[in-house]
């Protein structure tokens, strides 16, 4: 028996996943809670959120993210990919930076409008 809290919303729900029944999920107010229960012991997945290099602005850094979630697995190889990316101002909120980061099928945007 696996204790998580759920981190879908901000009920932060305490749950109870049994691996050796079929990883049934007990605790959560809500199916969103199940269903992460269940993915956080399958298959692991977060959004990445970063800084990369800003050129031509006042700003020297441009905040992104991704626009999905990618494989916890692929976290430390993709924020390492953000520290070879140079963008040029001006950048536009939701301007893709880094495409299919790590092969993953998502795309890093910026999460910040600058000009220049």
């Amino acid at each position: 028996m696996k204790e998580l809290i759920c981190i879908v919303c901000p009920n932060g729900c305490h749950l109870r996943v049994d691996e050796a029944n079929g990883y049934t999920v007990e605790g959560n107010a809500c199916p969103r809670g199940e269903e992460y229960g269940r993915n956080e012991l399958l298959h692991p997945v977060r959004v990445l959120t970063g800084t990369v290099r800003l050129h031509g602005a006042a700003l020297r850094r441009c905040p992104v993210k991704t626009n999905g979630a990618i494989p916890k697995e692929k976290l430390l190889e993709a924020a390492q990919a953000l520290c070879c990316v140079d963008v040029r101002a001006p950048v536009h909120t939701g301007e893709v930076v880094l495409p299919d980061v790590c092969g993953t099928g998502v795309d890093v945007v910026a999460t910040r409008s600058i000009l220049s």
